[in-house]
């Protein structure tokens, strides 16, 4: 048995646009130096004075929050 074989679909958008399209936003990314995280490499979004990617910043939080709960049950 033999599928239907389906129409082609209509182009929406021009081919000249997409590959306008597709040239400008690959520029930009070979362009943009984005910060990387200090610990893991990754981009980041904040350039602050300690480009921490969204996870490794998570994690240094979570961090602080164990040592504060711990330091008192030490004392």
């Amino acid at each position: 048995m033999r599928r239907k074989a389906q129409p082609k679909s209509e182009q929406v958008v021009p081919a000249e646009i997409l590959e306008h399209a597709k040239r400008s936003v690959s520029e930009d990314r070979l362009n943009k130096k984005a910060p990387r995280c200090a610990v893991c490499g990754a981009e980041t979004s904040i350039a602050g004075p300690e480009p921490l990617c969204w996870v490794c910043r998570r994690l240094k939080i979570s961090a602080w929050r164990e040592i504060e709960q711990q330091a008192p049950a030490q004392e």
